[in-house]
């Protein structure tokens, strides 16, 4: 079994792109499971195959500790790492080749939560690996999309997993997308951006942690991926396989 970690900002699309790969993954005859890792959600774009709804119920948390829904939520969460046995006895009945994780949609509750990396080590699989999704709606700015690479770069450090980081809502986002692009794959295009719109104390700071990153080896190109239409998932689905299957795709 390999395991794939959907993380992301809140609203980038974690749920729907968990449901995506699912499509694409079952279409191209692999059996791929979603596990939706997220207790507090009302609806979900697909099927859960393994449910944390069903281990943690945030209804009960409030009223047994008498929390609102926020701290109800941090402390169901917490409490999801407790159940790890039986949630993993849950995976291992399913069975599946994939296994894609939708996490919270509060991302910070999931990563940087000590029980966020224990259910991550504590996942039986073969190979793990995690995609972050850049909000084509929130990088459409070069200090916002420095931003948002750092948040990125600390998960991938607070969950020791591969990362792939792919930017979703492209099909939203227009003429946007090239420049978006081009910062992603070029230090000088993208310092040259912030030079334009920010001075003083922003400009140096957004700089200095650009350089940082780009030191740790962020500096990439993103995978462009419409949740809408499918486009790049192809691309996607290619750098996974170089990550969990030692570069042997799936076949369309």
């Amino acid at each position: 079994m390999k395991t794939i970690f959907i993380t992301g900002t809140a609203g980038a699309g974690k749920s729907l792109l968990t449901s995506k790969l699912h499509e694409y993954y079952t279409k191209n005859s692999a059996f791929a499971a979603v596990l939706n890792l997220d207790p507090g959600v009302r609806d979900l774009p697909y099927i859960c195959d393994i449910d944390v709804r069903d281990y943690v119920d945030i209804v009960d948390i409030m009223e047994r500790y008498d929390l609102g829904p926020n701290g109800a939520v941090v402390m169901a969460n917490d409490l999801i790492a407790s159940k790890i046995e039986e949630i993993r006895e849950h995976v291992n009945k399913v069975n599946p080749d994939y296994l894609i994780v939708d996490t919270p949609g509060q991302i910070e509750l999931f990563a940087y939560r000590s029980s966020g990396r224990f259910f991550v080590e504590n996942i039986s699989s073969e190979e793990k690996a995690s995609i972050f999704l850049f909000d084509g709606a929130l990088i459409t700015t070069p200090v916002n999309f420095v931003s948002i690479a750092l948040l990125a770069t600390s998960i991938k450090l607070h969950l020791n997993l591969s990362t792939i980081n792919i930017i979703t809502k492209t099909d939203l986002i227009g003429s946007k997308l090239k420049n978006i692009l081009e910062w992603s794959a070029n230090l000088k295009s993208l310092e040259d951006a912030i030079a334009k719109e920010a001075d003083g104390e922003t400009y140096s700071l957004t700089t200095n942690i650009l350089r940082g990153l780009n030191l740790s080896g962020f500096a990439q190109g993103l995978i462009p991926v419409s949740n809408v239409t499918g486009e790049g998932l192809v691309n996607l689905q290619a750098s996974l396989s170089r990550i969990l299957n030692l570069g042997e795709e799936i076949e369309d």
